[in-house]
């Protein structure tokens, strides 16, 4: 990469006033710091959304959770370890049911589709924005006090437990896993009989081979992953995986056609540019019905800045997915016609759920529950190519909301400590967040934030198309100090974040 697009570019606003919350609607009662992300490296939002911030379009925004009146907290899931619960067999089997029979059952969707709670729940974003175009602005000069950077693609090794390891989360899909005890074979008896035969490297070289050609298979910005990647043949007693769910509810001969496509929104691809308007209106159609909005309110202006707009470039890695990281489209198209749209962001250890719409006539088929599962399976057939790929964020986990805690039920999950930024199993967090809206998960004292601001001097700054150090900076700026805004920018994104951000200084 070359010029500023291996920079995220940022102008930081203050969280001062409170506005209204979309979830319990006090007028006052949303607090949030926020900054506009003109440019932003994938690298660089999975290091923000590890320290509780969440973009909405290309504002990103960090609650305030000692002080706002809906703490929301990071949810995650670990998507290897995943296992359906009855709750979610039963959507799984509705589904089905609806694609081979053809009949739409009866009843209202008794499932959340993903941040339901709709535009209003978000930040207010900031009225003006100093510099709209600094993205196109080229940087005229680097500061020798800069050491030289690394590729921004390159995964960040000090990022704690973004890799799996065997007592985290397996390399491999659980369901290519014998269940049940392990026999070891008995001195002279050969192959054990209790464990499935074992595999020829040429296979597996062949079937990764396969997977990356059905990735590949519309190189130009769509790629067909209707039936998940089915495991390699497991004993008989074995559970059935997320996998075999999905597919079964993908028959050969059925009453309906379910395709999902993944098109990439930003830089948008013919794919995304083609299907626009029917995207466009089947959101429309959702505020309307489901969040109850007037015809006016869900504009197209809107639906681009809210749910297209993304300050995250299209990169790609050795050891990344074949379509690359960045935002992306998941459209549901049944019967040829879009009827659901989940928008995600694929990042180096995981596929961050932004937020879903589908199509009012589709309500009972409880699309963002499904979504959810389809977007988890999605994320274990990623972790096959890139193997610190591993997790699911479901966004903001938000207790005092009962409309909200159906996102702990995708299990197993952490909750991220605001104090610490530490994940923690939620079975350790539910107890506290009884007792309180706002709570501490990491209940070591001694604990603190290991990315503490400890130098703001070091924080880089975007001063007359030149980048520097804040130090550099403050000795050639004239007028009143803005040290005070800059150390409490840092102190929020953290000193790594800090030392690789560029934030605009007027």
């Amino acid at each position: 990469m070359a010029g500023n697009s291996s920079y995220t570019i940022v102008e930081y606003f203050g969280g001062d006033d409170g506005y209204r919350c979309g979830y319990c609607k006090n007028e006052k009662g949303n607090f949030s710091h926020g900054m506009w992300s003109h440019t932003m490296t994938v690298q660089d939002y999975q290091d923000l959304i590890d320290r509780g911030w969440r973009r909405s379009g290309k504002y990103v925004y960090k609650p305030i959770m000692s002080k706002t009146c809906c703490p929301q907290y990071t949810i995650r899931c670990h998507a290897l370890k995943f296992q359906p619960s009855k709750s979610h067999k039963k959507i799984l089997k509705k589904m089905s049911k609806f694609i081979s029979q053809g009949e739409l059952p009866k009843g209202q969707d008794d499932g959340e589709p993903m941040d339901s709670v709709g535009v209003d729940a978000g930040p207010r974003e900031p009225n003006q924005v100093c510099h709209p175009d600094l993205k196109c602005v080229a940087i005229a000069n680097v500061e020798k006090e800069i050491a030289e950077r690394p590729a921004v693609t390159e995964a960040r090794r000090d990022v704690a437990d973004a890799t799996p390891t065997s007592s985290d989360t397996p390399r491999t899909d659980p369901g290519s896993t014998p269940h049940g005890r392990t026999m070891a074979p008995k001195p002279g008896m050969g192959v054990d009989p209790n464990r499935p035969p074992c595999r020829k490297a040429k296979e597996m070289r062949k079937e990764r081979r396969h997977q990356k050609e059905q990735m590949r298979e519309h190189h130009d910005g769509v790629s067909s992953i209707v039936t998940p990647t089915s495991p390699p043949p497991t004993q008989t007693n074995q559970p059935k995986t997320l996998e075999d769910f999905i597919k079964e509810t993908l028959p050969d001969s059925s009453s309906h056609c379910l395709e999902v496509r993944l098109v990439r929104s930003n830089p948008p691809s013919p794919q995304f540019k083609a299907s626009f308007d029917a995207s466009y209106q089947v959101y429309k159609l959702y505020q309307m019905a489901i969040h109850k909005d007037p015809p006016d309110k869900p504009s197209e202006s809107q639906f681009r800045r809210f749910l297209c707009d993304s300050p995250l470039e299209a990169e790609g890695s050795p050891d990344g997915p074949d379509m690359g990281y960045g935002s992306f489209h998941q459209q549901y198209w049944l019967d040829g016609r879009i009827v659901a749209v989940g928008v995600i962001d694929i990042l180096p250890t995981c596929v961050s759920s932004v937020y879903l719409y589908y199509h009012p006539d589709f309500a009972s088929l409880s699309l963002g529950s499904y979504s959810a599962l389809r977007e988890i399976a999605f994320t274990r057939q990623l972790q096959k190519q890139s193997p610190k790929l591993s997790y699911y964020y479901l966004g903001f986990y938000i207790h005092s909301c009962p409309k909200m805690r159906y996102k702990g039920q995708y299990r197993p999950s952490d909750l991220l400590c605001p104090e610490t930024y530490a994940w923690v199993p939620i079975e350790r967090c539910l107890p506290h967040l009884e007792n309180s809206r706002y709570a501490r998960f990491n209940q070591d004292p001694d604990a603190g934030d290991s990315r503490l601001l400890r130098d703001v001097g070091k924080a880089l700054v975007l001063y007359r198309r030149t980048v520097m150090p804040y130090a550099a900076y403050s000795r050639k700026r004239k007028g009143s100090s803005d040290e005070t805004e800059v150390q409490q920018y840092a102190g929020l994104v953290g000193q790594d974040c800090a030392e690789r951000i560029l934030l605009y200084r007027a």
